[in-house]
């Protein structure tokens, strides 16, 4: 409709134009040497529009032509990143491959070329092609360095996914460079390559870095981080400077964590420090009685197991019927030669819950006693229980 009204009023000009030009007299000369023409006035200005009005059609064919291409060439992309996509999510990664290739030979913008080529690199990984997929990654970065980000979160992933952690913190410190608040993917595959690289005190600053963000699941990044802490306590069991200081650091709040009491416990344990580790049981326990601590109360002895199993006996009354708070108290009695409570308290404990360990302590009870026939019996019916869980 647009085309129409321009040719009517072109037309239109045309005719006011040439009536117009009935009244002109005189001449017009063009000369081109060795050539000079003269025409009449009005008959020039008649040419000169047709010769406009021919040009003026011609341009616009020409531009409808390179248009029409321009726009049959978008389609095109479009068609084949949808198609690919959508085969992506289907499971057909052949054909999600090949229709992600075509849009990226095709696209025209930073965006279409990052998208098409992450795809085909994803559909390469599925297909256990790590050549291809390296190649659409690393000709999208050169094609499209304005959507780099995408390429290189991408390329860290699959790094991570071989256990390539050292190669996917170099791919990631390349998106660093750019510059920016870094997106919060980036960040958790930062977070995921320093777990594999056992740099757990980048974990834990990392996952407080996510926590804060609303764009992350704070349950996943607060299990992340409690797990750090944990693997962070483990590392330092051999130094015992570098566990008092990581300790004293943790928050009051953290330190009624049963886990990370217990790992920590057993930290103090494995560097003979009995005095810590049974006072981090002896704070935390009445909060959380975890039969971890519990068990663990009775894995260190010393010279205060009196003054232990009177803080025992002082939780029993909270807890009468804690099979395992009863066995630590029989495995305690049995260390300071308290044969009768000993016995008392493992056999409670069997009876409020039959298990392997209550019948393991009660048989090396009666062995120490010389009665080995109840020693083998209580032997067998910790062994069929062992058993039995097993299978």
């Amino acid at each position: 409709m647009k085309l129409i009204l321009w040719l009517l009023a072109l037309f239109a000009a045309a005719v006011a134009v040439t009536l117009t030009a009935k009244n002109i007299t005189g001449h017009a000369s063009l000369t081109m040497p060795p050539y000079q023409l003269e025409l009449p006035l009005n008959e020039f200005i008649v040419g000169v529009l047709a010769a406009f009005f021919v040009f003026y059609v011609l341009v616009r064919f020409i531009l409808g032509i390179f248009g029409y291409s321009k726009k049959h060439r978008h389609k095109k992309t479009d068609e084949m990143l949808l198609s690919g996509l959508k085969a992506y999510f289907e499971g057909d990664f052949i054909k999600a491959q090949k229709n992600a290739a075509i849009a990226l030979n095709l696209a025209d913008s930073s965006t279409a070329k990052a998208i098409s080529a992450v795809i085909a690199a994803r559909s390469a990984q599925k297909l256990g092609d790590t050549t291809a997929r390296d190649q659409h990654i690393n000709n999208a970065i050169s094609a499209a360095p304005d959507e780099k980000s995408l390429c290189l979160t991408a390329k860290a992933e699959f790094q991570l996914n071989q256990g390539q952690y050292h190669e996917a913190l170099d791919s990631l410190q390349l998106l660093y460079s750019e510059g920016g608040l870094q997106s919060s993917a980036a960040l958790m595959l930062e977070l995921q390559a320093q777990q594999q690289a056992g740099n757990w005190d980048a974990v834990i600053e990392l996952a407080e870095i996510l926590e804060k963000r609303t764009s992350t699941n704070k349950a996943e990044i607060r299990q992340l981080r409690h797990a750090a802490q944990i693997e962070n306590i483990r590392a330092k069991a051999s130094d015992v400077q570098a566990l008092n200081q990581y300790w004293q650091h943790i928050s009051p709040l953290e330190k009624m964590d049963s886990k990370l009491c217990a790992a920590a416990t057993r930290a103090y344990i494995a560097l003979g420090n009995c005095a810590m580790a049974n006072q981090i049981i002896e704070q935390n326990l009445p909060y959380s009685w975890d039969d971890e601590l519990i068990e663990l109360y009775s894995a260190c002895l010393g010279n205060h197991v009196s003054r232990q199993i009177e803080c025992a006996e002082v939780w029993l009354k909270a807890q009468p019927n804690n099979a395992q708070l009863l066995l630590t108290l029989g495995k305690l009695c049995t260390y300071c030669e308290l044969w009768g409570k000993a016995q008392n308290y493992l056999e409670a404990s069997v009876s409020v819950a039959p298990g392997q360990k209550a019948h393991f302590a009660i048989a090396q009870l009666h062995e120490k006693l010389g009665k080995h026939e109840l020693a083998m019996d209580h032997y067998n019916k910790g062994l069929e229980l062992t058993l039995r869980h097993l299978g």
